[in-house]
């Protein structure tokens, strides 16, 4: 399960010519986990949260020490039902487990929201299928893959 995401991405940088190191670590299960085992910011993290909709499945991206605002959200894009998608719809729709699901490199690509948090940094840092494997690579290269309509829907937690 994610070894097939996993090999897209690594596949695409590679086609792409985008460098990026290739982290492979214990599993990791929070973005504070995942920044260790990269010897990272965890500002730099991007977190991809499966979000389900009225209107289907879609995928918001945001810098990982901040938090989903869902009403903003939901109000931005006139959702009727905005909510973090169960773990069996999460498998379903990414082949991923929950807190693995990458930013990109899906079989079905979904809607994908990006917060402009995932970019106010010089790079990034995602689990790529698995929990226990992760790149990084220069934000400007992520801009390359990423569709380019930023938006603000995070928000800074006191942590």
């Amino acid at each position: 399960m994610g070894k097939s995401e996993r090999d897209r991405i690594l596949q695409l940088l590679k086609k792409e010519h985008i460098p990026f190191e290739h982290f492979v670590h214990a599993p990791v299960y929070t973005s504070e986990q995942a920044a260790a085992a990269r010897n990272g910011k965890i500002h730099n993290g991007v977190k991809a949260m499966v979000l389900e909709t009225d209107r289907g499945i879609v995928l918001a991206l945001l810098a990982a020490d901040l938090k989903l605002d869902l009403k903003k959200l939901a109000h931005l894009f006139q959702f009727k039902k905005l909510q973090l998608a169960k773990k069996e719809k999460v498998l379903e729709k990414t082949g991923c487990e929950p807190g693995s699901a990458p930013p990109f490199g899906f079989t079905q690509p979904m809607p994908t929201y990006i917060d402009e948090s995932v970019f106010d940094h010089a790079s990034a840092e995602f689990n790529i299928g698995l929990l226990t494997e992760s790149v990084r690579l220069k934000t400007r290269d992520l801009r390359l893959i990423l569709p380019q309509k930023l938006l603000r829907f995070a928000i800074r937690t006191n942590k």
